[in-house]
């Protein structure tokens, strides 16, 4: 039942790209130049899997190549960078075939790939090669950086066909009601998680479970008409029968053609993929100077000299000439490119490189529209920083550095300083690895006082090595901050990288205290739960430390920027989706897949988890019986005890009762209940909207969906009773076809809710002489069981849900799907069952990549020093589209508090040490509010402890205006701190001054 062999390695990639994935193995590209962005495209499809990836390069790597080609060592210096390359992917993935190739780019040689990437190639042979591999139908990818530049070009062919073109599953919702007409009107109701419309003009749906207009149900798929949030037109509907309940109508994905032009044609009638129409005349611009860079290094036999006016200008004229641009010419651009053209920079090589990997795999896999055909990205704004603008030729000019390539755009100075940089990366998982990887290319706290500290409390699993560079095989189960360092000082020697096994929480306050983060010159965040993004940003805010914050899933991704008096705090991300539903659905009437694998994931912990610890807390503890108030718990216990399997047979027989129980007799005791031709009230159906009405299924032991159920619930029960499990189908059909179970009898006067259920179950009288004979049962198994010696191995063991264990996958999936079918609710696929049950966050590398390479342009600006707000950028990228949006972030909020403006990023900072070198007391931090501000406090907090209380009587207000604040906090049984964040209330005040009030922040002895 669980995936391919492949499956716990790709698991997470899986989940973007689908079934064509499985392309993939059999595929072959080449990829030609292996300086930056030809190792960053080659370096994301041997992660993603790809079977043969071929290598071009006649050139020997040079130390400049090290500021952007990560897989040169010092070894490698002087070798042609193909083969040097290649020996450093072959270890990344040992699936994927990896060659070199140092000859020509003959006809006969390129005609066996697939996809042809070049990213170092003149444009002559960009035109040579493009010719052929559209006139033989193989896809042309064009990838080039030049500086804060780049450009991604693509030539799919005339016919390329795109299975798959959207993200996500496709979009299904429960039918209310639908008219008799023509066109006909389908009211549907949304889901939980959706806002806005689920369904676009011209999707193609079909219907199922329909009752009444049956005659929708199994045709072919029918266009739609969005009419609002929750109506859609269909077809003529009126000569269909009346519609009377139920029923999914479900969003079919269609394949797509798409039709490419040659890059001969393209170059002359370009079509550019813009994220705003605001956004094309820089595009076009930026199309031009690139031409004109080809044509000035076929006249001077290089490019441009960093910041030299000559060249700069002669590049523009050469624009001017090619009458290539679409519309006026962006002067001011072209020259701004073409004087730091000379450039290299890892961070422009990574989005650009991601960005032609990403479409590498749209044709390899044909899941995503291809880009249609060119795209532009730059990062001119960092010319604009301060001081920029007087760099000359001199301070750009080459050293025979590894860090040349930089040097060329932000001078030597600047190197210099990124070197005294004090950095923390807080995670070091895909996104960790990437930042990482940049940070070292960049040369970030590779000076005598610069440090790297990274931290992350995981280890390497097997299913990261598809996205997270940083690791080999060999490294499972190793610390990853460990592992990662240990790369990072590979890649540089000179990085000064410390490695920590902390979480950054309120835990671990004591370890990373406010000097801590006072200290540091900005955090990179690579978090993966808001909860811990959100307490690292009020910890960044409060220490006034600049914050970058990256966040992907599936193809989709952002980069903030929290500037210190600059910018907006970032506050929420969004809000996380917990996948909790209302009890009432989840027991009673699902309509979805998802609700079905909730009510999997939580069988599961009823059966397996639960009972197992409920039976050892009795076994450990005498206590326990006393301790539990009567009710549901001493009877789960009993009834584990009494179901105690002595052989796996009774195991099977145990699955068998339970498969009964969920799928055939609770469903009938609900129709019971409710009947299937039930009304709520005369002429209005029960099941009808959001309730479909069910059927019990009846076993059959040669269904394979039925023995898998009882194979997986099975060999769990015997894992928590610590039986020997058996896996033989044939032998346990045999057992099946032996159980003989009772017939189905309703029970009467049982209420089911209709609505959202209290979380405390109400109480219901106790039966004491029940209750009496159950603690008496029990005691007399414990000791049964116990004798007169300690029991010192537990009874059971209970299983908690893993989702990369395939045999609780196989249970989820297979339960779910069981519950899906009494309802009519198109089951999942084992994979999709995994991600949905398991909370996966869909993840691939050329995402991560992208918004690593994204949130490393942003340091460039910190480091500088930049207080100028239109210099940043916030970053939010679509890989599956194609599309890059970058904006200016918001700006720091202002209010008026006491008669003041104050910024969110104000404070009131006082140095709370009394002349005798002691804390100073209550009394000293309200006179020193009032001598400084003028305020007259009327209360004040340190968290919940109240330090001062201006409605208390005499004696208790001057007992706290005496108290120290180091005494308040030894009272309150507080951990020490060095720095008290204190809440205040003053004289005066409004209802919204909460909000507007500045912190204060105390600093203890």
């Amino acid at each position: 039942m669980a995936g391919s062999e492949e499956e716990p390695r790709y698991s997470r990639q899986l989940y973007v790209l689908g079934g064509g994935a499985r392309r993939l193995p059999g595929s072959a590209v080449l990829v030609s130049g292996l300086r930056g962005t030809g190792a960053q495209v080659a370096t994301a499809l041997v992660l993603a899997g790809t079977g043969r990836v071929v290598l071009h390069d006649c050139g020997a790597g040079c130390t400049a190549d090290r500021t952007h080609q990560f897989l040169l060592g010092e070894s490698d210096l002087g070798q042609n960078r193909a083969k040097a390359s290649q020996r450093a992917l072959a270890e990344l993935n040992p699936r994927v075939v990896v060659e070199a190739h140092t000859g020509e780019l003959s006809e006969a040689f390129l005609a066996s790939f697939q996809v042809v990437v070049l990213t170092e190639s003149p444009l002559e042979e960009q035109l040579r090669v493009g010719d052929f591999c559209h006139a033989q139908g193989i896809c042309f990818i064009v990838a080039d950086t030049k500086g804060l530049a780049g450009q991604l070009f693509c030539d799919f062919g005339e016919r390329f066909v795109v299975d798959d073109p959207a993200e996500g599953d496709p979009v299904s919702a429960a039918v209310e009601h639908i008219t008799q007409g023509s066109p006909g009107v389908v009211t549907y109701m949304g889901t939980e998680n959706s806002h806005g419309h689920l369904f676009r003009d011209g999707d193609l749906v079909t219907f199922s479970g329909v009752q009444g207009m049956t005659e929708l149900n199994g045709r072919e798929p029918i266009p739609v008409h969005v009419l609002d949030a929750f109506r859609l037109e269909i077809s003529d509907t009126s000569s269909f029968s009346p519609y009377r309940c139920g029923g999914l109508v479900s969003q079919v994905q269609q394949p797509q053609e798409c039709s490419h032009k040659p890059l001969c044609q393209a170059l002359e009638e370009p079509k550019i993929q813009v994220a705003s129409p605001e956004d094309l005349p820089r595009s076009c611009s930026l199309h031009a100077a690139f031409q004109a860079l080809h044509a000035f290094r076929r006249e001077q036999g290089r490019l441009p000299r960093p910041r030299a006016p000559a060249d700069a200008e002669r590049v523009l004229e050469l624009a001017r000439s090619l009458g290539a641009q679409q519309g006026p010419l962006d002067e001011d651009i072209v020259r701004a490119f073409a004087s730091v053209s000379a450039g290299d920079l890892c961070p422009v090589a990574a989005v650009v490189g991601a960005l032609a990997a990403q479409e590498v795999l749209k044709a390899i896999t044909g899941k995503f529209l291809p880009l249609d055909q060119w795209l532009y990205f730059d990062a001119l704004e960092c010319l604009a920083l301060a001081g920029t603008a007087q760099l000359t030729e001199t301070d750009c000019a080459p050293r025979g550095s590894r860090y040349d390539g930089q040097i060329a755009v932000f001078g030597a100075n600047f190197q210099e300083k990124l070197g005294h940089q004090k950095y923390l990366v807080v995670g070091a998982g895909a996104i960790g690895c990437e930042l990482l990887k940049n940070f070292a290319m960049m040369g970030l706290a590779a000076g005598p006082d610069g440090e790297l500290i990274v931290t992350d409390m995981d280890t390497v699993a097997l299913s990261n090595l598809h996205r997270q560079l940083l690791y080999r095989s060999a490294d499972i189960s190793e610390p990853k901050s460990v592992v990662a360092a240990a790369a990072v000082q590979r890649m540089n020697p000179d990085v000064r990288v410390t490695a920590h096994q902390n979480q950054v929480g309120p835990a671990t306050e004591i370890l990373y205290k406010d000097n801590f983060f006072r200290h540091l010159d900005g955090v990179a965040s690579a978090l993966d739960t808001i909860e811990a993004r959100t307490y690292l940003e009020r910890r960044c805010l409060r220490c006034h430390t600049p914050l970058l914050d990256s966040g992907t899933e599936g193809t989709q991704g952002n980069v903030l920027a929290m500037v210190p008096s600059l910018t907006k705090p970032l506050g929420p991300a969004s809000t996380p989706r917990d996948g909790t539903f209302p009890l009432c659905t989840l027991r009673h009437f699902p309509r979805t897949i998802q609700h079905t694998l909730q009510w999997a994931r939580e069988e599961f912990e009823g059966l397996f988890q639960l009972p197992a610890e409920q039976v050892n807390k009795f076994m450990e503890d005498p206590a326990f019986l006393e301790q539990q108030p009567p009710g549901k718990v001493l009877e789960q216990v009993r009834d584990s005890l009494r179901e105690r399997p002595q052989d796996w047979r009774d195991c099977v027989r145990w699955a068998r009762r339970r498969w009964q129980s969920c799928y055939h007799d609770a469903i009938a005791q609900l129709l019971h209940i409710y009947p299937p031709e039930h009304e709520t009230s005369p002429g209005v159906p029960f099941w009808a909207g959001d309730r479909s009405c069910p059927h019990p299924l009846t076993f059959n032991p040669d269904n394979d969906t039925h023995l898998d159920y009882v194979l997986a619930a099975a060999h769990l029960f015997a894992r928590v009773h610590r039986v020997p499990p058996c896996r033989d189908r044939a032998a346990i059909q045999a057992v099946l076809r032996d159980v003989v179970l009772p017939c189905f009898a309703p029970q009467e006067g049982l209420q089911i809710p209709l609505t959202e259920e209290p979380t405390d179950e109400a109480q219901v009288p106790t039966d004491h002489r029940q209750l009496t004979e159950l603690t008496q049962d029990l005691v007399q198994w414990r000791q049964e069981l116990v004798g007169d010696e300690d029991t010192h191995a537990p009874l059971m063991e209970p299983i908690h849900f893993e989702k990369d264990n395939d045999v609780h996958i196989d249970f989820i999936t297979v339960a779910s799907n069981l519950r899906a079918e009494n309802y009519g609710i198109s089951p999942a696929n084992w994979l999709t069952s995994k991600r949905i049950a398991g909370r996966i966050v869909p993840a691939i590398i050329t995402t991560t990549a992208a918004v690593a390479g994204l949130a490393c342009l942003e340091v460039y600006k910190l480091v500088w020093g930049c207080q100028d707000l239109s210099c940043y950028r916030n970053s939010n990228i679509s890989l599956s589209a194609c599309l890059l949006l970058r904006v200016q972030p918001p700006p720091a909020p202002t209010f008026r508090y006491g008669g003041r403006e104050w910024s969110c990023w104000d404070r009131l900072e006082m140095r709370a040490v009394g002349a005798d070198g002691q804390a100073v007391t209550v009394q000293e931090v309200l006179d020193w509010l009032q001598r400084t501000y003028g305020w007259t406090v009327t209360m004040l907090l340190c968290g919940d402890i109240v330090l001062y209380d201006s409605r208390a009587d005499a004696e208790t207000r001057a007992r706290q205006q005496a108290q120290r604040l180091s005494e308040s906090l030894e009272d309150a049984r507080m951990p020490q701190q060095q720095d008290l964040e204190l809440l205040y209330m003053c004289e005066g005040e409004d209802a919204e001054a909460e909000d507007t009030r500045p912190p204060l922040l105390c600093s203890l002895p």
